[in-house]
């Protein structure tokens, strides 16, 4: 992941995208990755409905120190959430 990730100052950037298995839909995913490693979360792109094949996505752009960035995708992949980084962040038409 760290290759995906741009340093801001103290600040780190990092584009990604989050496959949600349909049994945490009802989950409060993205609060939690707010609350518990105070990051700001940009919702660029989603695709949430029963025609995704029981698998929803979610782009996202996630903003905070190193340490709280690395903390959440560690929490992420222990709930078996898919993550695919995005290294280019100018102007691409990367969504769901």
């Amino acid at each position: 992941m760290v290759s995906f990730l741009y340093r801001n100052n103290s600040i780190t950037r990092l584009r990604v995208r989050l496959y949600i298995p349909a049994n945490y839909w009802r989950e409060p995913i993205i609060s939690q990755m707010i609350s518990r490693y105070n990051l700001t979360v940009n919702i660029t792109g989603a695709k949430l409905d029963k025609n995704t094949n029981r698998q929803g996505c979610f782009d996202l752009e996630l903003r905070g120190c190193l340490s709280n960035i690395t903390d959440c995708l560690s929490y992420l992949e222990s709930l078996n959430i898919k993550i695919v980084g995005k290294a280019n962040t100018d102007g691409d038409s990367w969504s769901c």
